[in-house]
């Protein structure tokens, strides 16, 4: 039986009030539910992503790439850094769009992509 969907994304976070904080905010994502500093997890679009303490994640699990769909990067990347979120760099993938990648506070790489003429 091939996947059907993908549930959710998780990031490994150590501070999850920084981390909760951070992605409300900068990400504009509102939160589904959070069990008290093991998980948090938000609402994206049909998707979940969330915020994973060391001891629920994964065994070895080391932060996570998500790439987040948007239409206004410069809002975004405006309160991203004033978060304390870096912007890493950025690509133009031409009639894909373009992409940027930024850090969150925990040094976790994370993507915005806009497609093109959105």
């Amino acid at each position: 039986m091939p996947l059907d969907a993908i549930r959710s994304v998780y990031t490994v976070a150590s501070d999850m009030d920084l981390m909760q904080a951070f992605y409300a905010e900068a990400l504009e994502l509102p939160l589904a539910f959070r069990d008290r500093d093991q998980w948090c997890q938000f609402k994206a679009g049909q998707l979940a992503f969330a915020l994973s303490s060391p001891s629920e994640a994964a065994t070895g699990a080391r932060g996570s790439v998500v790439v987040f769909g948007a239409t206004d990067m410069a809002a975004i990347a405006k309160r991203i850094e004033r978060l304390g979120g870096r912007h890493l760099s950025s690509r133009d993938m031409g009639s894909h769009g373009s992409v940027a990648t930024f850090a969150d506070p925990e040094n976790n790489l994370f993507q915005i992509h806009v497609r093109q003429g959105a």
